[in-house]
């Protein structure tokens, strides 16, 4: 019994110290949770205000690069409006200026019109002076003194004017070398007509019409082979033994001429044939076209030219203008404004050159858009030519204006019409040339006072003979130049025509 109590006593004091260490140990787990959680929320209170400092300075620093941008803003619209300020400043100075200046003129223009007033007036008053005195000395109306007045003045003064036309074209011819310079010059040149009639075609004899069959190839491939090849059409149509190679490039139609004039010749045509013997033939004629421009370069007695200038040279001999090749045209123009410029005292080597490259630029004109002159100019001036040539080049058509002190631009450009417009250098149809007769005559006969008018000199010159009682010696003179000048405005042709008036009074008695 005694060791039951003992047992039940010491479990109970176990069961409280238990309890006790358990409440003690529940309490002190509490406490540090509550003092890690106060941590916690001192480090975050910390932190937010770290973060606050951060935004009020990154949002000081906002502001404060706002300021300067609206300050810089500010700064620059400022600027701005003074600048405008002073542009408009300036333009009201200048219209004020203006405003001065007419003013001025006015005031000036007022001036001088009271002057011319009272010049008229007194004008006015010497001629009723004179009327009144020849009134009294001839004892004439007014109106038969002043019929008899003016034909007196107008005999006395077509005399006069005529004399004093013949006296100054006797002048101009004997003023000195200089002057005879210009004049000759100016009086031989003549713009030649822009137009281009060239060939086309080009005709290959082949050695039978079984020839034609290989040419086209099985279903037409070696005829593509061979467009695809040279870029020239190929026309097989009825014409017998021959084909026509077509082509506005002459360089290409004169490839295309060789490769086929080669193919016919070895008989072998296929795609892989035809390919080879073009490119060959290119060759053959790239070598050619050199070979021609240095020999034109030499026998014109240019020298020093650029290798592509030469190149062209050489094209140009595949190249025709109404059927006179342009090779020897531009070969023939050295020589001709060689011996002008001679004769004339320019610059000879100047001259030649501009002759001889003047039509440098047709041999592009298939490639390059615009006119062959500024084309050429282009050519010339990207190759290191002189820049008088090159003013010479891009002037003889007048697509821009030739240098005031270049007399060897007039000279290439009458040289070039002086070329074009000889007896058989071009092509011209009967028809053509029958109109532009009778077209010269008939601007001839559209004039008061002329009887006749022939176009002699295969339309070199026209002769007009007029009505010597209407038309005088120095109506005559007005006349030629009115009739030149209608027949530049109204017709084209090549090189100059000469206008010549006729006027003569025949008295005719017989003996008897």
């Amino acid at each position: 019994m005694g060791n039951l109590i003992v047992i039940v006593v010491a479990s109970l004091v176990v069961g409280v110290i238990g309890f006790a260490l358990g409440y003690f140990l529940n309490r002190y787990v509490v406490g540090a949770k509550l003092q890690s959680a106060q941590a916690e929320a001192e480090r975050t209170l910390a932190d937010a205000e770290s973060q606050r400092k951060d935004i009020l300075i990154q949002a000081k620093e906002e502001a404060i690069q706002f300021r300067n941008e609206a300050e810089a803003e500010m700064q620059r619209r400022g600027t701005e409006l003074r600048r405008q300020e002073e542009r408009l400043q300036k333009r009201q100075e200048a219209v004020d200026r203006r405003f001065e200046g007419i003013d001025s003129r006015e005031r000036a223009l007022s001036k001088r019109q009271s002057a011319v007033d009272r010049r008229a007036n007194e004008i006015d008053n010497l001629y009723e002076k004179q009327v009144a005195e020849l009134r009294r000395i001839a004892g004439l109306s007014q109106e038969e003194a002043k019929d008899l007045l003016l034909q007196e003045v107008e005999k006395e003064s077509r005399q006069d004017m005529a004399r004093i036309v013949r006296e100054i074209e006797a002048e101009a011819k004997d003023e000195g070398e200089r002057r005879a310079r210009k004049i000759v010059t100016v009086a031989i040149q003549r713009v030649a007509t822009d137009q281009v009639a060239e060939t086309v075609v080009s005709a290959v004899p082949l050695p039978g019409e079984d020839m034609k069959g290989r040419i086209i190839g099985r279903q037409g491939r070696n005829i593509r082979a061979f467009e695809n090849a040279t870029g020239i059409d190929v026309i097989v149509d009825d014409t017998p033994e021959a084909i026509i190679l077509s082509g506005f490039d002459p360089v290409r139609r004169e490839v295309a001429r060789v490769a086929m004039t080669k193919l016919i010749t070895d008989g072998r045509i296929h795609p892989a044939r035809i390919e080879k013997t073009v490119d060959k033939s290119r060759q053959e004629v790239e070598q050619i076209i050199i070979e021609e421009g240095e020999r034109a370069a030499l026998e014109a007695g240019v020298h020093g030219l650029h290798p592509e200038i030469i190149r062209l040279l050489g094209r140009l001999k595949y190249r025709t203008s109404y059927g006179q090749n342009q090779h020897r045209h531009a070969v023939e123009c050295a020589h001709i404004a060689g011996i002008m410029a001679a004769e004339l005292g320019a610059d000879v080597r100047v001259a030649k050159e501009g002759a001889l490259l003047h039509d440098i630029g047709k041999a592009v004109d298939h490639e390059v858009e615009g006119p062959h002159a500024l084309i050429g100019a282009d050519i010339a001036k990207r190759c290191g030519v002189h820049s008088k040539v090159v003013n010479i080049i891009a002037a003889h058509h007048h697509e821009v204006e030739q240098d005031a002190d270049s007399l060897e631009a007039i000279i290439v450009e009458s040289a070039d019409a002086i070329s074009g417009a000889r007896p058989g250098a071009r092509r011209e149809s009967l028809e053509k040339y029958v109109k532009r007769i009778k077209a010269l005559e008939e601007v001839a006969n559209s004039f008061g006072g002329v009887n006749e008018s022939y176009a002699i000199q295969a339309g070199r010159e026209i002769r007009i003979i007029v009505n010597p009682e209407e038309i005088d010696d120095y109506a005559a003179t007005n006349l030629s130049k009115d009739i030149a000048r209608k027949v530049e405005e109204s017709l084209q042709y090549p090189g100059q025509i000469k206008v010549t008036v006729i006027r003569e009074t025949r008295a005719v008695d017989y003996a008897k």
